[in-house]
């Protein structure tokens, strides 16, 4: 009984063997490459699948997800022969398994390879600060060559990007100096725009203001003057209206005279001719004023005469 015992339990482990290598799940975004006796059968996809035991095998399962690949940094020359570091990251996508597992041996291998020498191809026609200002075009020219040439491989290359352009130690520093001198020169240019811009305003400011203070002084001016030519039109009438003589105008001037001559810087002022007339007359009507004071008590006899001089006042 043991043989036979040993002969079930050898047969159960075979089945088991057998439906583990049957039934085949093959995850989400992923391929499976079947050979049967060293021979490409089908591709397996996601899901459940069948295969037989022992006799068709799995070679190779691949992701068909989109990948990305970083690359170390590459030296490349430029057109004005510059060393120049670039580091690049593909991203790519495997779209036929089986062409990705038979037309070549290692894909990211091959990837890299044709990333470099294409690189170098590129940046080689163009000079560092082409190389410095170009990344789109760099860019769009290694993706162009890539799916190109990968294409035949079952894999589309989405997208290529340089991560860092290095040059060398002494550009670099160079690069700095040429930089720092740059922001030096704007920030001198925009010192000088603003200080020449607040001149120009400070001047425009003054301008007006002087403009301002010209018209109300030349308004105040106006005003003023037409203010005292109408006190003088004022008292003109006034006068005319009173109908003055000689004698009351001679006393009007001997009142100004303290006037005139008032203020320190009055060292000299000059006294008109017609003053001598003016003060004859006045002295005669002070005369006659005193006359008639002094016979105003002692009797009429003069009445007549000082009745006959009024008119000659009026």
């Amino acid at each position: 009984m043991e043989p036979v015992i040993i002969v079930l339990i050898i047969l159960v482990v075979l089945v088991f063997i057998a439906l583990i290598k049957t039934i085949q799940v093959i995850p989400q975004a992923s391929a499976a490459i079947v050979e049967r006796f060293g021979r490409y059968t089908r591709t397996l996809n996601a899901g459940l699948n069948i295969v037989v035991p022992f006799i068709d095998t799995i070679r190779n399962r691949i992701d068909l997800r989109e990948q990305v690949v970083p690359f170390p940094p590459q030296p490349v020359i430029t057109q004005d022969n510059l060393v120049v570091n670039i580091d690049t990251v593909i991203y790519y996508q495997v779209t036929d398994a089986r062409a990705a597992t038979y037309e070549v041996a290692s894909y990211i291998q091959a990837i890299e390879q044709l990333t470099v020498t294409t690189l170098r191809n590129i940046i080689g026609g163009m000079d560092l600060e082409r190389t410095l200002t170009s990344r789109e075009e760099i860019n769009a020219a290694l993706r162009g060559v890539l799916d190109e040439a990968t294409g035949k491989w079952g894999i589309r290359v989405n997208r290529v990007e340089l991560k860092a352009i290095e040059p060398p130690t002494s550009i670099q520093d160079s690069m700095e100096k040429q930089m720092r001198a740059d922001r030096d020169k704007r920030a001198a240019i925009l010192t000088a725009e603003g200080t020449r811009q607040a001149a120009i305003l400070t001047a425009e400011g003054e301008k007006q203001s002087q403009i301002l203070r010209a018209e109300g002084e030349a308004k105040a001016a106006a005003l003023r003057a037409e203010g005292e030519a109408q006190a003088v039109r004022t008292v003109f009438e006034a006068i005319h209206a009173g109908d003055p003589d000689q004698k009351l105008l001679s006393y009007q001037y001997l009142q100004m005279l303290p006037k005139i001559a008032e203020g320190d810087a009055n060292k000299l002022w000059i006294v008109p001719s017609e003053i001598g007339d003016a003060l004859k007359g006045l002295s005669g009507a002070m005369g006659n004023f005193g006359g008639m004071g002094g016979n105003s008590g002692g009797g009429s006899g003069n009445s007549g005469a000082e009745r006959r001089e009024k008119p000659s006042i009026d």
